[in-house]
């Protein structure tokens, strides 16, 4: 029964450790962006940063554990990995968001992850140590699972997954359910309960994901409803003298104005003034350009 166990244990890390893997590559197209147009544009290193952290977080608390081989492996990827992501970031990043990725490395990295190192090693000690780090990590990691809702409250409010890749909700459903049974079979609560959240939010995004793929996003249905009113409005639109033509409808019906009241007042001219309109009203309507 025990080797039944540790041979499960084992299966779920190494799927654990293929998902992350693979997780972890998800950023290279936006990378690949950045390197053709030389810009990062509107992308943030926040989410590169808070992954470099988590990973060394997690290395830390599996230093102090055993028979955790498997979160070494894919944590030491992770931090290579985010560490490229980050210097990339910041070698074509402009200078203000530069400046605020080196401001948040040195907060993060340097002053937090340096204090919890220095504090753990000196104000505890032996297990003590182990359940301090577990829970950090596991407290940092509820943090990092609770992050998606603001993407879900935007799927919701604008009806668009653009910014919600189903592939990349799928395969964190899956490393949170592979990572979940790996810290279940060895008893490591610490590893099991943030993957609990981790799946939960997977599995709200790819339902959220199906409801509204082929609906109409909120923003391009006031587009469309705001663009056919401009179109019936320049529909109506009377040309005027910025575009430089007098419209020669609108001359005659200036002339009918003037030739019918003196009618009124002359009807001896009234078989001449009926030619003069019949002409008019058998003329070719024309557009005449005016010079600038």
């Amino acid at each position: 029964m025990t080797g039944n166990l540790a041979h499960l244990t084992l299966a779920f890390g190494l799927l654990g450790n293929i998902v992350s893997f693979m997780v972890f590559l998800a950023p290279i197209p936006t990378f690949y962006k950045v390197y053709k147009k030389k810009s990062t544009e509107g992308f943030q290193s926040a989410p590169y940063v808070v992954g470099l952290f988590s990973a060394m977080l997690w290395i830390y608390y599996a230093m102090l554990k055993t028979n955790v081989l498997l979160l070494i492996t894919i944590n030491s990827f992770g931090i290579v990995i985010e560490t490229v992501y980050i210097v990339f970031f910041l070698f074509y990043a402009p200078k203000k968001a530069r400046m605020e990725s080196l401001k948040l490395i040195i907060l993060l990295i340097f002053v937090g992850f340096g204090l919890i190192v220095v504090l753990t090693q000196f104000l505890a000690s032996g297990v003590t140590r182990g359940v301090i780090v577990g829970w950090i990590c596991l407290v940092f990691s509820l943090c990092v699972f609770v992050a998606p809702l603001g993407v879900l409250r935007q799927v919701i409010k604008t009806k668009s997954v653009e910014y919600m890749p189903i592939l990349l909700s799928v395969a964190l459903t899956l490393s949170a359910v592979m990572w979940f049974f790996y810290g279940l079979l060895l008893h490591d609560f610490n590893i099991a309960v943030p993957n609990v959240l981790g799946f939960t939010f997977g599995i709200i995004q790819i339902i959220l994901y199906f409801m509204y793929k082929n609906k109409k996003p909120i923003m391009d249905e006031k587009i469309s409803k705001l663009e056919a009113k401009i179109t019936e409005m320049e529909e109506q639109k009377v040309p005027g003298h910025d575009q430089k033509s007098i419209d020669v409808v609108k001359l005659e019906a200036l002339l009918h104005a003037e030739i019918l009241p003196a009618v009124a007042k002359n009807p001896s001219n009234f078989d001449q003034v009926a030619l003069e309109a019949q002409a008019l009203g058998n003329m070719p309507t024309h557009t005449i350009k005016v010079g600038a």
